[in-house]
């Protein structure tokens, strides 16, 4: 029998947005759950054949001490979405937003096992390079690498690697930062397929795009609610990284199946939103490598309180996180 799979998005649209009913047919026609948290500017009525729909209202309903402390209008109410799926007794999890448009690779299995180009000690890695050849790199990249040269792939292994966290690819609007929506054009859709495994001292940030979670690693989905909106997945990134290898895991990434057409945007307030990023993502990520942590599984809680606590004691992340952090691995406990 194969494992239960929910697919989780938060979303302020209503029940006619186009999307989400896509989403809606394609859960129910491949036998995964859905899930949509709303927030507090979502439609008061939504009701949508296929999906489990959880208003603010609903959401106060719920068992987890997190429901009654995470702040409204913030991304990080996906977090209660995890933890619903989890009761639910969902084994893998898979997270979008309502702009992506999933092609038929989107639902095909995922193994954890997974033959790829593995980049161990090699700092930071623009996976994007490696799937264009144009100019381009992630959202929440540091500027201050985009000039060091990238390794060749040729001088890598491609080997099976452990992979329960794996990051696909958007075409057509990736997910890049302001910075570039800015100064270089798009769309821009890669065309290069490859699988790229960052394992020990090699970092690079992912996105809640199109990224998929095997059960071993659903504690590192929970995403920071005292940041910036635009950091609150980029900073998860960094903390799930970082304790990865603790586990001997690496993170995937892997060729686009989905493609966006975005929501609008302002870009300079996306810009600004992504100022803590630009000024802070290299230092996050020395600091994370520099703390001692505890290996194997059995410790993830313990290196997420103390991953978190460096980001609040760095003055990056607000001082109230750890009651929601503290929150989220207590709700985790009992499920």
């Amino acid at each position: 029998m194969s494992a239960k799979k929910t697919l989780i998005i938060t979303s302020i649209a209503d029940d006619k947005h186009p999307i989400l009913k896509q989403f809606a047919k394609e859960c129910k026609e491949r036998n995964f759950d859905y899930i949509v948290i709303g927030d507090t500017k979502s439609p008061s009525a939504f009701n949508m054949e296929g999906c489990d729909y959880w208003s603010v209202d609903r959401q106060l309903t719920l068992p987890f001490e997190l429901a009654k402390i995470t702040p409204t209008r913030h991304y990080s109410r996906k977090n209660l979405g995890y933890l619903l799926a989890i009761r639910n007794g969902a084994e893998e999890l898979v997270e979008t937003d309502d702009d992506n448009i999933p092609r038929a690779e989107f639902w095909t299995e995922k193994i954890r096992e997974v033959k790829s180009y593995a980049f161990d000690n090699a700092g930071w890695v623009n996976v994007y390079h490696y799937f264009t050849k144009n100019m381009i790199w992630p959202r929440g990249f540091p500027l201050e690498e985009l000039q060091n040269k990238q390794i060749e792939l040729s001088t890598l292994k491609n080997i099976t690697v452990n992979c329960p966290i794996q990051q696909g690819l958007a075409d057509e609007n990736p997910d890049v930062d302001a910075v570039y929506r800015l100064t270089y054009p798009l769309p821009i859709n890669f065309e290069i397929k490859e699988r790229l495994a960052l394992g020990k001292n090699a970092w690079s940030p992912f996105n809640s795009q199109n990224t998929y979670w095997f059960k071993e690693a659903f504690a590192l989905m929970y995403l920071p609610s005292y940041c910036s909106f635009r950091m609150t997945d980029i900073w998860r990134s960094y903390v799930a990284q970082r304790i990865a290898w603790e586990c001997g895991w690496s993170i995937l990434y892997h060729e686009p199946t989905v493609w966006q057409e975005r929501n609008a945007h302002n870009l300079m307030k996306d810009f600004e939103d992504e100022i803590p990023g630009y000024s802070n993502n290299f230092n996050i990520c020395k600091e994370l490598q520099e703390l001692s942590l505890k290996p194997g599984k059995e410790n993830i809680s313990e290196n997420l309180i103390t991953c978190y606590q460096k980001l609040v004691d760095i003055n990056v992340i607000g001082k109230e996180e750890m009651i929601l952090l503290n929150a989220w691995i207590s709700d985790l406990s009992k499920l």
